[in-house]
């Protein structure tokens, strides 16, 4: 069986005539692993995750997710992957239109499952969460951690296979980064693979997992407990 979930082969990426972002890279993430991915402002850890999104066409290389080569995948098929995956970006908002819970609510839709089953199931997510009582506001009266909370708790509704999250803790109190990671753990040890971009040292160390080093175009893999002595040889 194959057990690598992500996989790329000598993989560049740049925008226009920039300098590369990524330059003739190559990684393997094992299914049910749990990494951070780290590095300066900037030196492309979003690009990095939004590319294992497929949310980039133009890369050289072969990028490989569940063992499928992204570049080659028809729409339908595409969009079947794409539920396998969970993804918590700065710029996946949420829907002006609907309230908070159906926000929450609406991958469990997608997927076909029914209007009350899954309010019930997202209801119980923002309870968990720390949106209880929130459930009927509107995401424009919600504040920047609570509309970060509501996005989070809706990119692990369909519990995805993959979870890549972009700075998830970034607009959260240290109470709930901490819950966040405890869930994060949670999912993980479910066997959810987790990418987990961040700048938050603290939680890397109350949470060891192994790191990515994301460097002048280049990423290298760290151990947990590598990460200090990574971050002072920057």
């Amino acid at each position: 069986m194959h057990n690598s979930v992500v996989q790329f082969e000598r993989v560049s990426l740049k925008y226009g005539q920039g300098p590369y972002i990524l330059d003739d890279v190559s990684l393997n993430l094992s299914s049910g692993t749990f990494h951070y991915l780290t590095g300066a402002s900037g030196v492309g850890k979003s690009s990095l995750l939004k590319l294992i999104y497929s949310g980039f066409k133009e890369y050289r290389g072969t990028i490989r997710v569940f063992g499928s080569d992204l570049r080659y995948m028809k729409n339908q098929v595409m969009a079947r992957y794409r539920q396998q995956v969970g993804v918590i970006f700065q710029d996946f908002l949420l829907l002006d239109h609907l309230t908070t819970l159906d926000n929450i609510a609406l991958p469990l839709r997608l997927k076909g499952e029914g209007w009350s089953d899954s309010r019930k199931k997202a209801q119980q997510m923002m309870k968990w969460i720390g949106l209880g009582g929130f459930e009927e506001a509107m995401p424009s009266t919600l504040s920047g951690g609570q509309k970060q909370r509501a996005v989070i708790a809706r990119s692990i509704m369909n519990k995805p296979k993959l979870l890549l999250a972009d700075e998830p803790t970034g607009n959260l109190d240290d109470e709930n980064a901490a819950k966040l990671l405890y869930l994060f753990e949670e999912l993980n040890r479910g066997g959810i693979t987790i990418v987990m971009a961040t700048h938050n040292k603290d939680l890397t160390t109350e949470f060891p997992h192994p790191i990515i080093r994301l460097a002048e175009s280049q990423i290298s893999i760290h151990p947990p407990f590598g990460h200090e002595r990574v971050a002072n040889n920057a």
